[in-house]
C-alpha cells in the first residue's frame, strides 16, 4: 500500500491532536502494519514528564499502532470501526530508559498474533536507526462497531 499520511490517521483512530502518536504508515497489508513518527522529540508530547519521555511509553506507541491497524483494514473492507481496549501486555522488552534523546525517527512493525470475534492479540516491534527499543505482545477487547459520522 502507498503511504498514509498523520491527517489519514487521525481520521482512523480516537487519539486526537498530539496524542496521536504516529506520523505516517509505510506499509500495511492484512496481517501487519509499519509506522513511522518523530513525535519522541517533541518537548510538547504529552506522555514526557520531567523534560523526559521514557521507554515504556512505547507501549502506547504500540498500542497506537494496532489501533491504526484497525483502521485501515476496516477502511480497506468498508466495515465500520470497532473501538478497542486495552486489557493486557505481555513479554514487553524495553531496551533503553529515555527515546526523547534519539535523533532518529521511531518505526513499529505491529503484526497481528491472533483474532477472535471480540479480541485481538498482536506483536509490536519499535526500533530507532535499526536499534531495537521495545518489543512485546498486547491483547485488545474489541467494542461494538462505530460508523463515521
Amino acid at each position: 500500500m502507498t503511504h498514509i499520511d498523520r491527517d489519514a490517521i487521525l481520521s482512523m483512530i480516537p487519539h486526537q491532536g498530539a496524542m496521536c502518536l504516529w506520523d505516517a504508515v509505510t506499509a500495511w497489508d492484512d496481517a501487519s502494519v509499519t509506522l513511522r513518527s518523530a513525535s519522541h522529540r517533541d518537548p510538547a508530547n504529552p506522555l514526557r514528564s520531567d523534560d523526559q519521555l521514557r521507554a515504556l511509553h512505547l507501549c502506547e506507541y504500540g498500542a497506537q499502532a494496532m489501533a491504526v491497524h484497525g483502521g485501515l483494514r476496516a477502511r480497506e473492507s468498508g466495515a465500520p470501526v470497532r473501538p478497542g481496549m486495552l486489557v493486557a501486555l505481555r513479554g514487553v522488552q524495553l531496551h533503553a530508559a529515555r527515546i526523547d534523546d534519539l535523533a532518529g525517527d521511531l518505526e513499529c512493525v505491529a503484526e497481528v498474533l491472533v483474532e477472535a470475534g471480540g479480541s485481538q492479540q498482536y506483536a509490536f516491534r519499535i526500533q530507532c536507526d535499526g536499534v531495537l527499543l521495545a518489543e512485546g505482545r498486547a491483547a485488545v477487547m474489541l467494542g461494538p462497531a462505530q460508523h463515521a459520522a
